[in-house]
């Protein structure tokens, strides 16, 4: 397998929106909850997220999507969202580098990536903690799941 890793458009949405519900699939389970936000978003809210001018990624075998992330910047902080890597290739390396190819090409004014993850979802806990992300607080999500929110400083 040869990945690439490059920018995400609006054309690229409805593969995006096939591995963000492949890939969050077990989450759901996880959680008893079928209603995640990554679940449930629409082809044109991706579109729409994807046409905003926020930074987005890829990975890519060849022309098959493989892997996608998201961001939201606010100021001096961007979140990182809907990271999703599809099931048959997951725990090859390429959520990691998607997390730091969205962490690098956060514009210049963001001080601060951060994201949230299920407060039980320990593996995911894991990997952003061997990334370099802290824990710092908890909230309940809007479907009423337990989050840990990381933040990284960007340096």
């Amino acid at each position: 397998m040869t990945v690439h890793f490059g920018p995400l458009t609006p054309a690229h949405a409805g593969e995006v929106m096939t591995i963000q519900r492949a890939a969050y699939l077990a989450e759901a389970r996880r959680y008893g909850a079928w209603d995640l936000p990554p679940l449930v978003e629409t082809l044109d809210e991706i579109q729409k997220h994807l046409a905003d001018g926020t930074p987005s990624v890829g990975a890519f075998d060849g022309a098959r999507l493989i892997g996608s992330v998201r961001s939201r910047v606010d100021g001096d902080r961007m979140e990182v969202a809907r990271l999703a890597v599809a099931p048959d290739v997951q725990g090859g390396g390429i959520g990691r580098k998607l997390l730091a190819a969205i962490s690098e090409g956060a514009p210049d004014e963001v001080k601060v990536v951060w994201l949230f993850t299920g407060a039980e979802s320990e593996s995911n806990i894991l990997f952003y903690e061997s990334a370099g992300f802290v824990r710092v607080s908890e909230h309940l999500d809007a479907v009423g799941i337990r989050c840990v929110t990381l933040e990284q400083k960007v340096i």
